[in-house]
Formats: C-alpha cells, sequence, structure tokens
C-alpha cells in the first residue's frame, strides 16, 4: 500500500482518471452488504447504452455521503436518502423522494428518465422497500419493482453471511446475487460462497462482476419470480456505527497510509467498510481511498474534485471500533511521519 511507483506521465498513483467507474416506470433495486461492490456495479451500468436514462436514488449510512458524490456525474438525475439506512429511516423519506422525481420530470426540471436504479445502505434490509411499493397504492400505480439484485464479496461475503443478519436477509429477498471479487479472493472460495447463497437462497441466479462488468440486461430484465414474502426488520448488529474524518489542509499520503495499516492490522474483522476523498499533497485531484475488513483497494487519483469540495472526508463504518480511537490513531501516526 506505502509502496508508489510514479511516473512524469502520471500522478502519483497511475493515471488520473475522469471518475472512479407498461407505463409504470421499472425499479431495480440493489443491495449487498459494505463494501461488496454495489457503487462499482451501478456505475458501470450507467456508462452502458442500458444505462441511459436511468435515475438514481442512493441511500447512505453516514453523515457524509460518498457513493452518492461518486454516481451523481454518471446519472440524468441522483437523489441521496443520508444518515441512515431505508430500514430505518421513515420510508416516507423514499415516497417522497420518488415522487418527486416522477413531478420535476414532468415540469420539465429534470432531463426524461425511464427507469429508476434504488442503491440501498450496505447495512439495509431490503424488505421495508419491497413492503414500500406494494402498499402504497399511488407508488404501485407509478412503478413496479422489477428486479432485486443483491452484491455479495468472494473475499469476504462467506465470513460476513456468518455473523450478519442484514446480509443474509440481503441474500434470502434477492432475485439475482453478484459475486463479485472473485479475481482477488482465495482459491476456492468463489465456489464455496456460491453454496452458501443457494443454501440461503436456491432459486436465485448467480452472476459474476469483476470491476462492475456484468450485462446491463441482468440489471433491466424483469425477474421471473416477483417476491411477495417480506422478512421483518432489521435490527442492526450490536456495536455498528459511522462517522466521518474531515481534514482541511493536505493529507501527507505516508501518514494516512502508515495510520491505515495499523488500523487494519490491529482491528481488521472490525473494519466494515472506509471509503473516501483525500486531498493528499502533491495531487491535483482528490484520491479516492477504500477499504473493506482487512483489504485496501488501489488508491485512484481523479482529474477533478466531483463536487468542488477540496476537504479530505473519509467515511468510517465500524464494529465496536469509536471515532475518538480512530482520531487518536491519525494523531499519533501523522505526528510520527
Amino acid at each position: 500500500m506505502n509502496e508508489l511507483f510514479p511516473s512524469p506521465a502520471a500522478g502519483m498513483f497511475g493515471r488520473r482518471l475522469k471518475r472512479e467507474q407498461g407505463h409504470r416506470i421499472p425499479v431495480t433495486v440493489i443491495t449487498g452488504f459494505l463494501g461488496a461492490g454495489k457503487t462499482t456495479l451501478l456505475r458501470r451500468f450507467l456508462g452502458t447504452p442500458e444505462g441511459k436514462g436511468t435515475a438514481v436514488v442512493v441511500n447512505e449510512f453516514g453523515a457524509t455521503g460518498i457513493d452518492d458524490v461518486l454516481v451523481r456525474s454518471s446519472a440524468d438525475e441522483t437523489v441521496l436518502l443520508g444518515n441512515g439506512c431505508l430500514c430505518c429511516i421513515a420510508r416516507s423519506d423514499l415516497q417522497l423522494a420518488l415522487r418527486r422525481l416522477v413531478v420535476e420530470r414532468e415540469r420539465g426540471e429534470l432531463p426524461d428518465f425511464k427507469r429508476i436504479v434504488i442503491e440501498t445502505s450496505g447495512l439495509a434490509d431490503p424488505s421495508p422497500i419491497l413492503q414500500t411499493f406494494a402498499t402504497d397504492r399511488a407508488l404501485g400505480e407509478l412503478f413496479h419493482v422489477e428486479a432485486v439484485v443483491t452484491v455479495v464479496d468472494a473475499e469476504t461475503g462467506g465470513d460476513t453471511l456468518g455473523w450478519s443478519s442484514e446480509a443474509r436477509k440481503q441474500v434470502i429477498l434477492a432475485d439475482r446475487l453478484v459475486v463479485t471479487k472473485t479475481d482477488i479472493a482465495g482459491e476456492g472460495a468463489a465456489a464455496a460462497l456460491a453454496a452458501q447463497l443457494r443454501a440461503l437462497n436456491p432459486g436465485a441466479e448467480i452472476l459474476e462482476a469483476v470491476n462492475g462488468a456484468l450485462d446491463p440486461s441482468r440489471l433491466t430484465e424483469p425477474a421471473n419470480d416477483q417476491r411477495n414474502a417480506f422478512v421483518a426488520e432489521a435490527t442492526h448488529s450490536d456495536g455498528i456505527g459511522s462517522f466521518v474524518l474531515t481534514e482541511s489542509t493536505p493529507m501527507p499520503w505516508p501518514a494516512f497510509a502508515k495510520a491505515m495499516d495499523t488500523l487494519m492490522a490491529l482491528r481488521g474483522p472490525d473494519l466494515l467498510r472506509v471509503k473516501g476523498f483525500l486531498d493528499v499533497a502533491g495531487c491535483n485531484g482528490p484520491v479516492v481511498v477504500q477499504f473493506v475488513q482487512h483489504l485496501a483497494h488501489p488508491p485512484v487519483e481523479l482529474t477533478a474534485w466531483p463536487d468542488g469540495n477540496r476537504q479530505s472526508r473519509v467515511v468510517f463504518i465500524t464494529r465496536n471500533i469509536s471515532e475518538q480511537q480512530v482520531r487518536d490513531l491519525f494523531a499519533a501516526v501523522r505526528a510520527l511521519v
């Protein structure tokens, strides 16, 4: 993670990228546990011809929306439902957001769109979303859910299914299961995970996507089995919380990298998700950083800040790790470096 190979033709982290990548309106729900690859899959889809004319509703667990900023430049219209997840906030927020999309489209305030994709928080139980469409008659006249697509990480997904009721519910309710990160998972991990998935949901189609590459039709075609059974709403596993670290001055990369190396070494299994933008000293654009438990994704420098805000902000979703503990670790490492 700390070994950088700068090139005269590139930034500190390699080539800079522009982006990290009937009459009723069809709705696709994309769910999956923290770090499974939902946003990567969605952004890849939005870049295809089939993804044109898609409105996106992004729901994140945490005070700062990172996925929303990454997706926004790829979609015609993006709505952020923040500070929680759709199984914990009032479902009226989702209802209002969907109705607003339709009204603003009719007024000409939004480009025309032909479908909606809802990307849920990684901690969300999808059943309340399905209940909303099934029980709200007005919404039912405007929208219909075509498919629930659950993304599962081949590297850490098997272990997560063992301890997380939310992850199991996401799999149980899926019409299609998309297994990601098979290219970095250990030998036999994908097959073992597939067996777990079939045991939980024998009727779902199991697909594989590397770096978000998936036949776009698997996100648009109606599911053969429209599920009517709903699982009880989730109660989040004890100790799961979210906080965001911000920094107004450029961040020295060695300090950030060393602090994250230490955190992963000491508490990797409890580091459920880390994702954000860094204003790294020596870089013109933001550096996108992502971590899932003990895995560090390669940092990616973008050509420009997506929202004009150059402040570093990194969202942490952890289990039994306090914000103060992380702040103290970063301060200690930065002082030493």
